[in-house]
């Protein structure tokens, strides 16, 4: 057994293609020694618990198809697999389909361990017999390792049993445990919506992508110590703790009969929507519209991440940008990132359609309903609702979202292995389908001199780093209307505008109704021939 980590990874990394799978590759440098443990209960080809003890900056590991057990009459067999990065202990997702070890993980157990009767465990290990204590949420005792020999493939055949001692519980089976000690879940539900995946480009402490579902809202503390700030100040938010300034400034004039919206107003905003709006931006590139001087004032594009941003914001170098082009993106994955942004007068929030893991296949196809001058709000409903009878007939599932401005867009979520070109190609169809039933309404102008006031049925918004505006992201306009996920028979309410809903109205919305979106986050469809 070598004492270089990296050199002891090299199978490990041999076996993996980083550019797909959400693994950490372990290509940081190790840290002093620890006596971590994890099992991870692993549904790949066949289900298997892998047990992984830290010794010497790497995880060593045996894969234990019937799972470690307190019953000191079990005799599990252990085989001892490559060791893996110490990264890896905290890794609870799902690792792609074709990838080494495909299928989901979850974190079973966790906790310390120690060797008994020696002080050098790899040796021990080299030996064929280690005994150790695990200090777990569920493994507790005296454990020991055994080889037996190889079998046909010259793995190593251990046998994994537990000494009888006051930890001991007969007739004790893992599977009667199966939730994870790290988030609760099976690992049936962390494959139906995983909370996170690995970042193998990123260092250890920032490599965990959030991907949804698991945020929670600021509590009324938190809130509270928001509204007693100044006009600047400190806010200690989702572990968080983020310098706040111009908390007054006003950033959208009133609406009629309203107040203005404030920068403390858009920050409690975007603290509170985060766990609704957090899904469609973690694990994406970011583009932002910034007004620091409020909507009366012109703003602009941003998307390089400022050298002042705080270190623990996710970020994400885009390796293929031309001198001069964005490198550094923001990759929103917190409560907190949120928070910043608002801070940093981002009102509009513009996440790509596909993730920083595979950029060339977007997870949204994109129609946008852009109205012209003559284009009324009445146009436009006709529009969508052609839109919901040419899906609903392919049999494609979508839904609708106002704009907050004057036109409606409809997300089609795709499964990611169609690249932009097929995409765009696909929604030109359909657009020039619906397009020409109603010639009268539709331009194809690209222009809008050239529309004479019609509106264009926009495919061309199905390019890399083109996006449209995010779910419940603020607009601006005086009062801070949102754009909002609608179903599709809301359609035909005689009460919806595209700006019907403010940041100060669309949370009551959503305590109502939900967010119709939800229903499309993970959904993987195909494209059907047209």
């Amino acid at each position: 057994m070598t004492d270089n980590p990296a050199d002891r990874l090299a199978g490990y990394r041999r076996m993996r293609d980083f550019g797909r799978t959400p693994e950490p590759p372990g290509d940081q440098e190790p840290g002093p020694g620890g006596n971590r443990f994890v099992v991870q209960r692993h549904r790949a080809r066949r289900r298997h618990y892998d047990l992984r003890l830290e010794l010497d900056g790497v995880l060593v590991s045996w894969a234990v198809p019937k799972g470690p057990t307190l019953d000191p009459a079990a005799r599990h067999l252990a085989v001892h697999v490559e060791d893996h990065p110490v990264e890896y202990t905290d890794f609870e997702g799902v690792i792609p389909e074709g990838e080494y070890g495909g299928g989901d993980v979850i974190v079973w157990d966790r906790g310390t361990w120690e060797p008994v009767d020696t002080d050098d465990p790899a040796s021990a290990i080299e030996d064929g017999n280690l005994h150790f204590d695990l200090r777990g949420q569920k493994l507790a005792g005296r454990f020991v390792l055994v080889r037996r020999g190889e079998d046909r493939s010259g793995k190593e055949q251990w046998l994994l049993l537990h000494k009888k001692d006051e930890h001991a519980q007969e007739g004790w089976d893992p599977e009667e445990h199966p939730e994870s000690v790290k988030s609760g879940r099976t690992n049936e539900e962390v494959a139906a919506a995983p909370e996170a995946m690995w970042r193998s480009d990123l260092p250890p402490a920032q490599a965990e992508i959030r991907l949804g579902g698991r945020w929670s809202p600021p509590t009324d503390d938190e809130l509270a110590a928001l509204d007693s700030l100044d006009r600047k100040g400190r806010w200690e938010v989702d572990g968080r703790r983020l310098a706040l300034t111009n908390l007054d400034k006003v950033l959208f004039p009133a609406r009629e009969g309203e107040e203005p919206v404030t920068k403390r107003d858009l920050i409690r905003y975007h603290a509170l929507i985060a766990p609704v709006m957090l899904p469609y931006l973690a694990g994406r590139p970011l583009n932002t519209q910034r007004f620091p001087d409020g909507i009366d004032k012109p703003g602009f594009w941003h998307k390089e991440v400022p050298d002042h941003a705080p270190s623990w914001l996710r970020r994400w170098h885009y390796d293929r940008a031309e001198p001069g082009d964005t490198q550094n993106y923001l990759v929103p994955d917190s409560v907190a990132s949120l928070v910043w942004l608002a801070n940093f007068a981002s009102l509009e929030l513009h996440p790509w359609t596909s993730r920083t893991d595979d950029l060339d296949h977007p997870t949204w196809a994109l129609f946008d309903i852009d109205p012209g001058s003559r284009t009324s709000f009445d146009d436009v409903l006709v529009l969508a609702r052609l839109h919901r009878t040419a899906l609903e007939h392919l049999g494609v599932e979508a839904r609708p979202k106002v704009s907050g401005q004057r036109g409606v867009q409809i997300w089609v979520p795709i499964a990611p292995r169609y690249t932009y070109e097929q995409t765009r190609y696909w929604v030109r169809d359909v657009s020039k389908a619906i397009g020409g039933t109603v010639p009268d309404l539709v331009s194809w102008e690209w222009s809008r001199d050239r529309r004479r006031g019609l509106a264009r049925l926009d495919y061309t918004q199905n390019v890399l780093n083109k996006t449209l505006v995010a779910p419940y992201s603020a607009r601006p306009r005086p009062g801070a209307p949102v754009s909002v996920p609608i179903e599709w028979d809301e359609l035909d309410d005689p009460e919806l505008a595209p700006d019907r809903w403010t940041i100060r109205t669309v949370l009551d919305r959503i305590a109502e109704v939900g967010d119709p979106f939800a229903a499309l986050l993970g959904v993987e469809q195909e494209l059907p021939a047209l």
